[in-house]
């Protein structure tokens, strides 16, 4: 993906043969020269509250209208693609507000991190824990397992007993993981801690799920069940299938750098490991500049809205090599990380070497 990186001022380099004290002072430099990024500003947040809530609102209240005066169902259904979507800005803002970063105050952040889970069914201590898990453990080969897409080495693979082997492949077929998939994580996963959760993430799930079983009852007594599910179903389902598409492509390419414990280096995970995904501009803002994800692990505490002007300033940063929609579409078919060559491979790549079973 790239070698070296270097910017103007502080000239951080990062390149393959870097020494650990070297990378240390790279690290900084990063960290340095991104800072000033990170710093919320009241009035786009507020404003992007606006733009944000305001369209979902609306909309919300049109497919209830279509559905309620038995409009034909694919006019609801068209509706719910662009409510999907929008709700996929929601949930960039409740990213945000897990890293601390959509708002400088720590209250603001959870009290609209809790509102934002709840429209999108994610409780937001116990998934911000996991989160933060993803961010030190990222592209960690010695690591995997938390908040992150289940990847296997080609060599676990074939060790693997059949019915892991299967499990795997069905996991991350396309049309199970961003179908079906997406329904099972956030409307039955959600609903559970996850292992190692402390008192104040079961706490958030328990509020979530109390907050959503009220929305469901109020939503029966007053549009009833049967034109909730007809809404919320296909939202949640188009919502959280492009979300889960969207995590995935940030980590799952060709040549997305992967290490050992003991040559981990976040800095490459960021650079080489995270993607940039160059998107339309209006698909930019349904997903919240989160397709500069190279950026954001470089600098998490980096809200949306400065994202795109941290890329502009940097010309390190820009010089990345951009994931295209087709290139996405493409790393669907890589399964199984290769150690020796470095890189994500097909399940092919075993039937070629004569290793499948």
């Amino acid at each position: 993906m790239m070698t070296s990186l270097t910017i103007d001022n502080s000239r951080p380099e990062i390149s393959a043969d870097t020494n650990s004290a070297e990378l240390k002072i790279a690290k900084t430099s990063w960290y340095q020269i991104t800072a000033k990024y990170g710093r919320a500003n009241l009035r786009k947040s507020l404003w992007q509250l606006f733009n944000t809530f305001v369209p979902y609102l609306a909309l919300w209240a049109l497919m209830v209208y279509t559905v309620q005066e038995e409009f034909p169902y694919w006019i609801t259904l068209t509706l719910a693609v662009v409510a999907g979507g929008v709700q996929v800005r929601i949930f960039i803002l409740f990213h945000d507000c897990c890293h601390g970063s959509f708002f400088a105050s720590h209250r603001a952040n959870a009290m609209l991190g809790y509102v934002t889970g709840i429209l999108t069914f994610t409780p937001f201590e116990d998934w911000r824990r996991s989160h933060n898990r993803h961010h030190a453990t990222a592209g960690n080969l010695d690591r995997r397992g938390t908040g992150d897409v289940w990847t296997m080495t080609m060599e676990e693979y074939r060790a693997a007993p059949l019915g892991r082997r299967f499990a795997y492949r069905f996991y991350r077929n396309p049309f199970i993981l961003f179908g079906p998939g997406s329904l099972l994580l956030f409307l039955f996963l959600h609903r559970f801690s996850k292992k190692g959760a402390g008192a104040r993430e079961r706490k958030s799930v328990l509020l979530t799920n109390v907050a959503l079983s009220v929305v469901v009852g109020v939503a029966t007594c007053t549009i009833g069940f049967q034109t909730y599910l007809l809404i919320q179903l296909p939202v949640i389902l188009i919502g959280g299938g492009l979300g889960l598409w969207l995590f995935y492509v940030q980590h799952q390419f060709e040549n997305a750098y992967w290490g050992r414990h003991e040559s981990w280096d976040p800095m490459k995970v960021a650079l080489e490991g995270s993607s940039y995904f160059k998107l339309p501009k209006i698909l930019q803002w349904f997903t919240g500049n989160i397709g500069l994800h190279h950026i954001h692990h470089v600098q998490p505490c980096i809200p949306n809205y400065n994202l795109q002007q941290c890329h502009d300033e940097i010309p390190a940063l820009k010089a990345v090599k951009a994931i295209t929609f087709g290139t996405s579409i493409r790393s669907l078919r890589l399964g199984l990380y290769d150690e020796k060559n470095k890189k994500l491979v097909s399940f092919r790549s075993l039937a070629i070497g004569g290793n499948e079973s």
